[in-house]
């Protein structure tokens, strides 16, 4: 009698919380969908791993192949130098990039001025509506053979250079255009969470006599760090996926052997000659690398802060 009643009970605790809530539901149910549709349901085709797939014969008709496209991956010549730069590009994005917008946002909170304040935000916050293809442009146009730097260097007597050609150029452009392109846009999220900082810890720090950069550093940052960490969580997942339109706007054939990542190897050794079989292998392998680098990333912040952690 007493699972009857609970049971009971429970299904008219939740059809009171439906009814009260569901225009919340109807909301997030566009977003839900999309996800469904999007992320969950193409899962389905990464079978085609597995198989020698073919367009003629479909996913089910195509015949296993086990797991022969992983070890050919694992064998290839090129997979070292490619698994190389992703790795070296992905510690440069976590690490010289990641913290940029932490400190741009650390900064403008400082500022005084709203005025100053909104227009440096949205100039730093507009190159991230610019799409790669513009930025690969614009960054040839100024570092080209007949760019602005050249004709710069020409105007002072000075030798052409030709950075796009060079492989030791590679690696800082990247990372200068990430920090052009997205810091602007990551701020945001800082800003928002600093505005959520109770503001009488700000008046009881200024009671006891602390210094604006103390404020900063003893206040402002650290509430803000189980923000820092979540999208830290967030983006080592996606370690191995550095963005194929920004290195794929951005290199040249003289700059593979420092630029050539799994996205980019896949689009021109698997995706340009048809082998999906063996594109899907490759982003299957990332994906699997992206969720353990989630997992002990999260195990590691659960430790170091009791706030840290995606779950």
């Amino acid at each position: 009698m007493k699972s009857k009643h609970s049971a009971g009970s429970t299904r008219h605790r939740l059809n009171r919380h439906f009814r009260e809530f569901w225009p919340y539901y109807v909301m997030i149910l566009p977003g839900l969908v999309f996800l469904i549709l999007i992320k969950y349901i193409p899962m389905a085709g990464c079978v085609i791993a597995f198989k020698n797939f073919s367009l003629r014969k479909g996913i089910a008709g195509s015949p296993w192949v086990g797991l022969e496209h992983f070890r050919k991956l694992l064998n290839y010549d090129d997979f070292h130098r490619v698994f190389r730069n992703t790795l070296i590009l992905g510690a440069l994005k976590t690490i010289l990039i990641f913290p940029v917008p932490i400190v741009l946002a650390l900064m403008l909170n400082e500022l005084r001025n709203a005025l100053v304040k909104k227009s440096i935000q949205t100039v730093i916050t507009i190159p991230h509506f610019i799409s790669w293809v513009i930025v690969g442009g614009l960054t040839f146009d100024i570092l080209g053979a007949g760019g602005l730097l050249n004709q710069i260097r020409t105007l002072l007597g000075m030798d052409m250079i030709l950075p796009m050609q060079k492989s030791s150029w590679f690696r800082s452009i990247y990372v200068f255009t990430s920090i052009w392109k997205e810091s602007g846009w990551g701020t945001v999220v800082y800003l928002a969470a600093i505005s959520g900082i109770d503001p009488g810890l700000y008046e009881s720090a200024s009671i006891d006599g602390a210094s604006r950069f103390q404020k900063m550093t003893r206040i402002t940052f650290p509430m803000i760090l189980p923000t820092a960490v979540t999208l830290f969580l967030i983006n080592i997942g996606s370690f191995l996926d550095l963005g194929f339109d920004q290195v794929y706007n951005l290199y040249t054939p003289m700059t593979y052997n420092v630029a050539d990542i799994f996205d980019t190897y896949v689009y021109r050794s698997g995706i340009q000659q048809g082998k999906y079989s063996f594109s899907t292998a490759v982003g299957l392998f990332q994906s699997v690398i992206g969720l353990i680098l989630v997992l002990v990333f999260n195990r590691l912040s659960k430790k170091v802060s009791e706030d840290g952690g995606l779950w």
